[in-house]
Order: C-alpha cells, then sequence, then structure tokens
C-alpha cells in the first residue's frame, strides 16, 4: 500500500467513525446521555457501565479475531465486512475512553 492510499484509509475510517457515533448516537442516547444503554445494563446485571462495554465490545473483537482466522486460511473478507468490523470497535473503544474520563472528572469533583 502506498503512502496516499493508507492516509485515505485513516482519513475515510476516521470520517466514517465521526458519522456513526452521532447517528447512533441520537438511536441510543436518553435524556441527553451518551452512556444510557451502558448504564441501564449496569442497572440490570450489576456490573459497572464500563463492563457492561466490554461485553459489547467482546462481540466486536471475536469477529475481527474470526475475519484473521479466516484471512490465514485464505479467505478474504469485503472491504465493507473490514470496515464494518474495525469501525464498530473504534466506536467502542472511543465510548471507553470517554467514559473513563466522565468518571475520573467526576470522581475528583467528589473528591
Amino acid at each position: 500500500m502506498k503512502e496516499k492510499e493508507f492516509k485515505k484509509v485513516i482519513s475515510d475510517t476516521l470520517s466514517n467513525i465521526n458519522d456513526t457515533i452521532i447517528k447512533k448516537g441520537i438511536e441510543y442516547r436518553r435524556e441527553n446521555n451518551p452512556f444510557h444503554n451502558f448504564e441501564k445494563g449496569e442497572s440490570k446485571t450489576g456490573r459497572t457501565r464500563e463492563q457492561v462495554l466490554d461485553g459489547f465490545l467482546l462481540k466486536h473483537e471475536i469477529s475481527i479475531s474470526d475475519l484473521t482466522d479466516d484471512l490465514a486460511k485464505g479467505k478474504l473478507p469485503s472491504i465493507q465486512t473490514v470496515n464494518e468490523k474495525f469501525d464498530d470497535n473504534i466506536i467502542y473503544l472511543l465510548i471507553k475512553k470517554a467514559m473513563f474520563i466522565d468518571k475520573i472528572k467526576n470522581e475528583t469533583r467528589e473528591n
């Protein structure tokens, strides 16, 4: 892959992730809370919202691992599938990062 194509992959990925986070955010947010689904999961499972997110993230990590296994066997996924799986994984990592920052800021304010 040439440098120009690499930069395009990165640029397209960041653009798509930004669009997806905004669209999905509107769909899943309640009361202007971007962590609504995970906090609802927290109340239903007794696990922290971050642990609930880990369950969602695991699904995406396994999916990427399966693609890696397929690749080793010579089975190529479509570029669309690669984009979808990796973008979803990145999105969940970004949400988790925001959760960590939110928790740190809230804990710092309380102390």
